[in-house]
């Protein structure tokens, strides 16, 4: 009798247990399906394109900026010591520096506010020497050279309001060379002005 008693608890045991089993297989099955549903459903709108597709950041365009009036200044002060004329650079020099406050920056990439800040605080120090320094042309001269690196690079890195012309002076400097920048191919040598006025030859044209 209590063999019988003992089987009959056995069997029942065993029963529930199975149907526990079963019952928990079923949840389990059900909450991946419902995963995988979900995640079909993602993919669905997503597309058709594999997923690093649809992640990829395209790189954002070079933000150029208006240097309109910078360069407006600059080609000013150019043409004043072409002409011999320091007092007029002197004033180009002061355009130059009134200039870049103006200069609207809020598109530029962290990358790009570093690089204009640079080459601003380069520019505006030269300008500053010109405008300092009326009546010491060829001190103007000096630093005008310096200048129209930092011009360069800053069109070349941030466009230029019209096609410009890098042009070459052989030379300047005990004939070591200088360069500036002019919106035409005309020759109008700003650092040996008049005494040789055509001297320079067009290296490149930036646009």
């Amino acid at each position: 009798m209590k063999t019988l008693v003992f089987s009959l608890l056995a069997i029942g045991t065993l029963a529930l247990t199975s149907c526990k089993e079963n019952k928990e297989q079923k949840s389990t099955t059900e909450t991946s399906m419902q995963h995988d549903m979900s995640m079909m459903s993602d993919n669905s709108a997503m597309g058709d394109m594999p997923m690093d597709e649809k992640v990829t950041v395209t790189d954002a365009k070079k933000t150029s900026a208006d240097l309109t009036e910078l360069y407006s200044h600059y080609t000013h002060l150019t043409f004043a010591l072409s002409g011999d004329d320091d007092k007029e650079a002197v004033s180009g020099a002061k355009g130059i520096l009134a200039s870049f406050p103006k200069i609207d920056k809020n598109g530029f990439s962290a990358e790009q506010k570093k690089e204009f800040a640079e080459l601003e605080a380069s520019i505006s120090e030269n300008a500053e020497h010109i405008a300092d320094n009326a009546g010491k042309i060829d001190h103007q001269r000096e630093h005008l050279d310096i200048m129209s690196a930092d011009f360069y690079d800053l069109l070349k890195d941030f466009g230029t309001p019209k096609p410009v012309y890098k042009i070459f002076c052989p030379m300047y400097n005990d004939k070591k060379g200088a360069f500036w920048l002019s919106d035409s191919r005309e020759v109008k040598n700003p650092y040996l002005g008049k005494e040789m006025l055509s001297c320079g030859e067009v290296q490149e044209e930036i646009k």
